[in-house]
């Protein structure tokens, strides 16, 4: 048994198909009211499995409906998880913040699932969010006719996918107002400048290696899955596509494929919006949720969802 892909401190696979994760630090949910918000465990589906987190803000006893954010986790569609502190206390104070309802997916990771096993888990969780508002008294409050949908990284790569999912198949009684993605994780088999600058090596090896583990087998990153450019998508409408803000960050390795998939949806004719964080380094609203540029961004999220 050999060991045959790595990312030092999260993954190792070995050549019999072990697959071992080792996660960072994690947050318990709790229903009692911390920092604003109260957040428990959920069970979208029990066969695959798939479960979430819910984050409930305080509301002040009052009763009117709000908007809910489905949110995708980033790591490559091979790890993270919603339980990772750095997405919990993000996502709590990002629902305190925005006055939202934060739905957080757990979806089934690669190589074991590989795509479109998390498109396929994270569609699935908005039929599960339909179904619940009226049995689950933490959802009672939801406003269907206002849902977003967020994720950083890969996160942002299934929002994009999981929208698509959305405008083919519909979900009843649901309305996706827009689309927010952070930092999203894109490629392709043609390198971009930044790709193929001297020093890059490492991030290059790193990408390629996930999308290695995570397309399906035999596929190269021009799989419509990595390059948003190959997908089929002449029949869609692409003015009934939800507004849409990409978050990129300066320093940050995939900021050339943000702006690529910005341009992208401009000469489909869809609304988007691109916002930078200039010294900004890839997802560190995760690694540093208490940051000023975290409230930052916090800040600028809820300001897109609260025009809705």
């Amino acid at each position: 048994m050999s060991l045959i892909a790595e990312a030092p401190g999260f993954l190792q696979v070995f050549s019999d198909g072990l697959v071992q994760r080792f996660d960072p630090p994690i947050a318990e949910a709790s229903s009692e009211l911390n920092n604003g918000y109260r957040s428990k465990d959920v069970i979208i589906d029990s066969s695959k499995p798939i479960s979430g987190r819910i984050y409930l803000p305080d509301t002040h006893g009052s009763t009117g409906l709000l908007p809910v954010l489905v949110y995708f986790h980033g790591g490559g569609f091979c790890i993270g998880s919603t339980t990772w502190s750095g997405y919990h206390y993000f996502l709590g104070d990002l629902s305190v913040t925005s006055q939202c309802i934060i739905l957080s997916v757990d979806y089934r990771l690669a190589p074991e699932n590989r795509i479109p096993a998390a498109y396929d888990d994270c569609f699935s969780s908005l039929g599960w969010l339909s179904r619940q508002v009226d049995s689950d008294p933490w959802l009672k409050q939801v406003d269907l006719s206002r849902v977003f949908l967020s994720g950083d990284s890969a996160g942002g790569n299934i929002v994009h996918n999981v929208a698509l999912l959305v405008m083919k198949f519909k979900v009843s009684q649901l309305k996706i107002k827009g689309l927010l993605l952070i930092h999203p994780y894109f490629g392709s088999e043609k390198r971009t400048e930044r790709e193929v600058a001297d020093g890059a090596e490492d991030d290059v090896e790193m990408n390629d290696m996930f999308w290695r583990l995570s397309l399906p087998i035999g596929s190269t990153r021009d799989h419509f899955a990595c390059n948003f450019k190959m997908a089929t998508l002449s029949k869609l409408d692409w003015h009934q596509f939800p507004e849409v803000v990409v978050y990129v960050a300066g320093l940050d390795f995939l900021k050339e494929r943000g702006v690529m998939y910005s341009e992208f949806l401009k000469k489909k004719k869809a609304k988007v919006k691109l916002v930078e964080a200039e010294n900004g380094s890839h997802v560190y609203h995760v690694f540093h949720p208490d940051s000023e540029a975290t409230h930052l961004l916090q800040r600028q999220m809820s300001e897109f969802m609260n025009r809705f």
